[in-house]
């Protein structure tokens, strides 16, 4: 066979795997361990607490704006070493106030010494807890790949009775005045036994902890690091049995330290969930999470010097072992029996856990998810205020940004419907979600100011200040100016209540339920917008199980679900008519802004008394009034032409003095009035709108027979556009024409 085989393609692979190998510095004696310390002592010298911390500090943090505050985001739940479709799929969507308060804890562990408390995320079902640990996981198990987060452990080798002296260039008699070798890097037909340890003990634990001590403060003197090494190294020991096997060695080797570390293999080890290595999660079942057994007479302990043969080892296993270096996660904590997780308790109060024949020194940083319906019923319990000490509290409720939310159905569940997915299929689901989720805001905790307007906000118009931060247009500039300043007292306005807005509500659990299943329906033959509707219905009119459909309806429209479904349709042929409307280009949308634009231009010297240059003739003139009258007819603005001029000029100055520097952008300041004006546009022309909806329909489902060449023209067109501009497909954007036909067209035909 060729050298272009598959032999040499084996060859080529084997080749790159070895230089990685060396590259990553899988296999070192401790020597050459200690040289890699010495170099870079911080990135050696951390625990569980500080890893992880680092993990986030790795990828750092970005500002985020929303309507109620700017939160910083931390890029690790973005994950961004992943392919952008499988991070989009995996990602944490929003939440960036959890991610804040883990953030929070971890510095705060990392300045106490330890993890000494459960840090606990509680919330509603489906609220993300687990995302957040799935994400630190994976960014866990990545940075372990990287060099600044490589991981270290170490076994125990035993070479040769041929290689026990001198075969290496290694004599007892007189070692300590050499270079230290080892039999780290000896070839397997040299070693007779190998004992592999289970339990991830730091290589410096070799080292006795006074000279251990004194070694790390000198190193991190020399690198001028001023944080100190962590707790857990100062002061940590072997496990019991490495201290089984050092104590043996050294007795063998009449206290030559050397001589016993000429036996030790380090070895690098990555964070992998799958292996359980560095990152575990415990389920809701009943077995232990630890334990320990003896170890068996197979042949490589058959092999081991006499004296180690007659020594009793036993190896710890089980969650607790495995998550070592890590993170442990509880996943439903609250599901398991009390006793099955009562010895966290002491486990946390002094960082150690017991086991048949030693006590295990903790290295981990511990995590749990639980209900909020079981942390309310474990409130209860006579137990709890025992546990509560111990527990970080990190609340986790749902969403209350639709935005946030139609981003996790596009990118976790319209990969799996496996066909077109229409617009506003995935925003009708997380609109609804979200509406289920708002509470009425309790007006008498506001000042006078404030009240009036918090206690008028309809359900929907809280919903809309939360995802965009618009106010309601019944609102004058001063009043919605005074509600967006205090969104973010309405926003916190429940935390210190048991039950919180967000913590009850429809989950994006049955949201994607009601996606799947409206992707089935026998009516399209895609995921339809009305399709899913049609799913809202049956959900709400079911045995009515869930606890938000049986919340009491209170003004606004809070709780109402069935109005929520009516507000809903209405609100989705209002996109698509504003679609259909924009693909027709019977008016250029640019004319709109160019129109305002011309409008604002003139406004500003009609106020101030002046004339303005017209640029074609070169000539002063007076502003126009006729298109400033036209703009205001358009709008519909119930003030005088001069009141409303100078609140325009107002909103341009106060725009101004908030954002310095910046050119205005009449399209982002004067959103409503542009769009009031499209209204009343297409108010006027909505008869023609109508019969190209009906052409594009006729052009569709019954290939263009009875169209003339203009209508057929124009149908394409449009359709061409729905089609580029918005991602409808044929038999989609039929139908969203058909429905505008039957329920808003149909007078006008």
């Amino acid at each position: 066979m060729s050298e272009g085989g598959i032999l040499g393609d084996l060859g080529r692979i084997s080749d790159e795997i070895q230089r990685k190998f060396a590259d990553e510095k899988r296999s070192l004696s401790f020597g050459e361990y200690l040289e890699l310390l010495e170099a870079a002592p911080p990135l050696f010298c951390r625990d569980s607490v500080q890893y992880l911390k680092d993990v986030f500090d790795h990828w750092g943090s970005t500002t985020v704006e929303k309507p109620w505050g700017t939160l910083s985001r931390f890029k690790l739940f973005d994950l961004p070493w992943l392919q952008q479709s499988e991070a989009d799929r995996l990602r944490l969507v929003g939440q960036e106030e959890i991610q804040s308060e883990v953030y929070r804890v971890l510095r705060n562990f990392a300045r106490e010494g330890r993890s000494n408390r459960l840090t606990v995320l509680h919330g509603p079902n489906g609220s993300a807890k687990s995302t957040v640990a799935a994400c630190m996981i994976r960014a866990l198990e990545h940075y372990s790949s990287l060099d600044d987060g490589a991981l270290y452990r170490f076994h125990w080798v035993f070479p040769t009775k041929s290689k026990l002296s001198g075969a290496i260039g290694f004599d007892r008699s007189h070692s300590t005045g050499e270079t230290l070798a080892s039999y780290a890097h000896l070839p397997e037909e040299e070693i007779d036994a190998r004992l592999r340890i289970e339990f991830r003990d730091h290589p410096l634990f070799l080292l006795p902890r006074t000279q251990r001590r004194e070694l790390l403060t000198k190193l991190y003197s020399e690198n001028d690091v001023s944080d100190l090494p962590s707790q857990w190294l100062m002061n940590g020991e072997l496990s019991h049995k490495n201290r089984e096997i050092f104590s043996a060695l050294l007795t063998d080797y009449d206290g030559d330290l050397a001589s016993v570390l000429r036996h030790v293999q380090v070895e690098r080890y990555f964070i992998s969930k799958r292996y359980r290595c560095g990152a575990v999660t415990i389920g809701p079942h009943l077995s232990v999470d630890a334990g320990e057994r003896q170890l068996t007479a197979d042949r490589s302990v058959g092999a081991l010097p006499t004296s180690l043969q007659s020594l009793t080892l036993y190896e710890a296993y089980g969650e607790l072992i495995d998550a070592s270096g890590g993170l442990l996660e509880f996943s439903d904590l609250f599901k398991r029996p009390l006793d099955a997780f009562k010895y966290l308790q002491q486990t946390i109060e002094t960082g150690e856990f017991a086991l048949a024949s030693q006590n295990v020194q903790l290295n981990a940083v511990m995590i749990a998810s639980v209900n909020e319906i079981q942390l309310a019923a474990f409130r209860d319990h006579h137990e709890f205020e025992s546990f509560r000490g111990r527990f970080e509290l990190v609340r986790a409720g749902y969403l209350r940004n639709y935005a946030d939310e139609t981003a996790i159905y596009e990118a976790q569940i319209v990969p799996q419907v496996g066909g077109h997915v229409a617009p506003h299929a995935t925003s009708m689901a997380a609109i609804f979600a979200v509406l289920t989720r708002m509470r009425r805001p309790e007006a008498e905790q506001y000042g006078e100011a404030l009240k009036e307007v918090i206690s008028s906000l309809t359900v929907v118009e809280k919903m809309e200040l939360y995802t965009s931060g618009a106010t309601p247009e019944r609102l004058d500039e001063d009043t919605a100016k005074l509600l967006r300043a205090n969104l973010g007292e309405v926003y916190t306005e429940t935390d210190a209540y048991p039950i919180y807005e967000g913590s009850i509500g429809a989950s994006p659990r049955e949201m994607r339920t009601v996606l799947l299943d409206a992707a089935q329906s026998e009516r399209y033959d895609y995921l339809s917008p009305f399709a899913v509707l049609d799913q809202l219905d049956e959900l709400c009119e079911g045995p009515g199980e869930f606890v938000w459909l049986q919340q009491e309806a209170t003004d606004g429209g809070y709780h109402d679900h069935e109005k929520f479904r009516k507000g809903l349709r209405v609100r989705l042929l209002d996109a698509l008519e504003l679609e259909l409307r924009g693909a027709s280009g019977i008016v250029d949308e640019g004319q709109y802004h160019d129109m305002f634009d011309r409008y604002v231009h003139h406004v500003s010297f009609a106020v101030k008394g002046e004339k303005v240059l017209n640029e074609h003739t070169g000539s002063y003139e007076e502003p126009d009034e006729s298109l400033m009258a036209e703009v205001e007819t358009l709008i519909g603005t119930p003030d005088s032409s001069e009141q409303f001029r100078n609140a325009i000029l107002g909103r341009i100055a106060a725009w101004a003095i908030e954002n310095p520097g910046q050119k205005v952008d009449n399209q982002d300041v004067f959103r409503d009035e542009i769009r009031r004006i499209k209204n009343a546009v297409f108010k006027e022309r909505s008869g023609a709108v109508a019969k190209l909806c009906r052409d594009l329909v006729v052009l569709v489902r019954d290939d263009a027979t009875g169209l003339d060449d203009h209508q057929r023209e124009a149908a394409e067109r449009a359709l061409s556009r729905l089609k580029s501009d918005f991602a409808y497909q044929d038999s989609s954007a039929a139908d969203a024409a058909a429905v505008l036909v039957s329920e808003r067209y149909s007078e006008l035909l």
